[in-house]
Parts: C-alpha cells; structure tokens; sequence
C-alpha cells in the first residue's frame, strides 16, 4: 500500500476511532452513564417529537378541510381543533369508564361472595364422601367485609404514599409534569413550524452529506412518514370500529358491562394481535362472578366478532398500509413487547415494516443486478 497522504489520514482515523472504542470499553459504566443522562436530558423534545407525530395525522386532514385563504389562520385552528378533539376524546373515555368501573366495583362487592360461596357448596357436594378433602373445605372461611376494607385501604394507603411521600417520589412526579410540559409545547412549536424544519433539515443533509446517501435519507424517511402515519390511522379506525361491534352485540344479547368491554376492547385493539384478548379476560371475568352461562356467551360471541374483524375489517381499513406479513407481525409485537412493552408493540410493527421493504427492494435490485450481468455477453480478448 502505498504511503500516500490519503493513505495516512485513513491509518489516522483508524487507530483514533480503535483507542476510542478501547477506552469506552474501559470505562464502560461511565459511557452507560453519559448514554443515559444525555437521553434524560433530550427525552422531553423525543417526547415531544412523538407527540407531534400523532397529532399532525389528524392536524393534516383537519386543515385541509378547512376552507381559510391565510395559511397561518388556517394552521392554528387547525392545531386549536386537534388538541380539542384529543382532549375531548379522553375526557369522554373517562366520564364514560368512571361511573361504569364504580359501578362494577360495587357489583363485585356483592357477587364475588356469592360465586365463592356456590363453588364452596358444589364441592361440599362433590367430596361429601371424601371427610378429609371437606374438613379443608369446610375449613377456608373469608371475611369478606374485611377483605374489602383492606383493599380499599391498600389503595389509599398507596395514593397517601405518592402523593405525601419521600422526596424522591414527589421529584419524580414533578420530572414526569415538566417533560410532558415541556414535550407538549416543543410539539406545538413543530407542529407551527413543521414545514420551515422539514426545509432546514433537508439543507444540513445536503450539505455535510453525498447526494447518494441524502436521497436515500429523504426516501427512508418519506416512507417511515407513510408507513408509520398509515398505521397510526387504521389502528385507530380499526379500534373504534371494533369497540363499536362488541358494544352493540353485547346490547343485543343483553348481556352486562356491554360499555364497559366495548371501551376496554377499542383501546387494548390498538395492540395488535394481543391487545383483544385483555378485554376477553376482564369481560369473562366479571361476567363469570355474576352469570357463568353468560361468560360462555361473550366469549363465543368474542372469537366469532374476532374472524369478522381479522378477516374484512382489518384488511381493508388497515390494508397494505403495513406490508409486512403476518409471520413478520407477530415477531415484531413479540420483540417490541418484550423489550419496551406495549409502546414497544406499536413501534416495532411499522419500524419492521420499514425495514423488510428497504431489504425487499435491496434484494430485488441486487437479483436484477445478477440477472442482467448474466445475460450481458463475455467480452471478446484482444488480440
């Protein structure tokens, strides 16, 4: 290899980038440290990042709806009418959900002793011969009143703890206020000012990057924007749709807690795959403690609305909009599940799907790439 100046800056670059790789594998815990005070710090604008994300979705139909000449008017009202409609939805929700979570709270208070005392006596019947097994029967007794009281003061006990608490807590809870504050505003900020950002952007990559890698940069995140933007969408037609059919047939089949599970079910359907199945468990549940033939009777009525909603619902409402197969969703929502949870389940499925179509499409090239080198005719030699 020839020792040239080029040559030099690369052996120079090489041998700094080895020490520094060295030297944090040192001092690993400090990096880690570094690492996550620098995402403490930058958290509140990633927050806001998202949040602006999720509202631009509706903000971008809002506003092309609205028929006002002025391009600043027309961007705060629709901005004002986003944040009003989220606002109102979960005011809704809570409104709706509050008497309904009371008022089964109440119900079990009075049905959870019965069913216990029923399956008591059925075993009693069951075991009749068997005195040993009935003497432990006989033997579980539960203070029911009592059981209650603690409960409720577990939970108050609790509630006294974080909000009168150690210092530590009530720092946390301040922290959690003021990232969300300040999240909220920075997305407002974006939102104001999001195609003046977009252009910014685009000139500091033109500027310190190849035109190679730019547009590729520019391609990945138009389709990440589609990707993610159609996905946010369908889930939640997908959701309200889904939510809207399990309280109607439960209203039709006259069976208890029907807004109750139709709300449960539209929020946990924004999981996909899983997030049905939460409201499966609580809907037999309750519905096991009061009526078991009831229980039966969501549950087949469950699984038969599920073929309907997998089948026709989803296909069309959500559609393409993912392309990712469904042997690739259900890895994404386990790995996503597994290592951030349930906002780890909505991510991993559209950022999958970014990255199984920029991997089909680099395969495909590279194919058609080999099959024309194939086909082009050896060149001749030269005499």
């Amino acid at each position: 290899m020839e020792l040239n100046q080029k040559t030099m800056k690369k052996i120079q670059g090489l041998i700094l980038f080895t020490v520094a790789v060295v030297v944090a594998g040192i001092n690993y815990q400090r990096v880690l440290d570094g690492i996550q005070l620098f995402l403490g710090m930058i958290f509140p604008f990633i927050l806001g990042g998202a949040i602006s994300f999720i509202f631009n979705v509706p903000m971008t139909f809002i506003e092309s709806r609205i028929q006002i000449k002025k391009d600043n008017i027309r961007r705060i009202l629709s901005l004002f009418l986003t944040i009003f409609l989220v606002a109102g939805i979960l005011l809704l929700v809570i409104f709706v959900v509050t008497p309904q979570l009371l008022e089964t709270f109440r119900s079990l208070q009075r049905s959870i002793p019965q069913f216990v005392t029923s399956v008591t006596l059925m075993l009693e019947k069951t075991f009749a011969s068997e005195p040993e097994i009935l003497a432990m029967i006989q033997a579980v007794r539960i203070d029911w009143p009592q059981a209650f009281a603690d409960i409720i003061a577990f939970f108050k006990s609790g509630a006294g703890f974080i909000l009168s608490g150690t210092l530590s807590a009530a720092r946390s809870i301040a922290n959690g206020v003021t990232s969300f504050g300040i999240g909220f505003i920075f997305a407002i900020y974006i939102l104001l000012q999001k195609e003046t950002l977009g252009r910014q952007i685009q000139k500091l990559i033109l500027a310190f990057l190849p035109d190679r890698a730019a547009e590729k940069i520019f391609r990945t995140a138009a389709l990440t924007y589609h990707i993610f933007s159609s996905f946010l969408t369908g889930q939640c037609v997908e959701a309200v749709i889904l939510g809207l059919m399990f309280f109607v047939t439960l209203l039709f089949l006259h069976l208890p807690y029907s807004l109750l599970i139709g709300v449960l079910i539209a929020f946990t359907a924004l999981i996909p795959i899983f997030g049905a199945f939460i409201g499966l468990a609580v809907g037999v549940f309750l519905m096991l403690m009061t009526r078991p033939m009831d229980a039966l009777i969501f549950t087949i009525a469950f699984f038969i609305l599920q073929q309907i909603e997998g089948n026709l619902i989803y296909p069309h409402v959500v559609g393409g909009s993912v392309g990712l197969p469904s042997i690739w969703v259900l890895v994404a929502v386990t790995i996503g599940g597994s290592a951030f949870g349930i906002v780890g389940m909505l991510v991993f499925i559209p950022l999958c799907s970014v990255f199984y179509t920029l991997l089909r499409e680099e395969v495909n090239r590279r194919l058609a790439d080999k099959a024309r080198r194939k086909k082009k005719p050896a060149a001749t030699e030269i005499s």
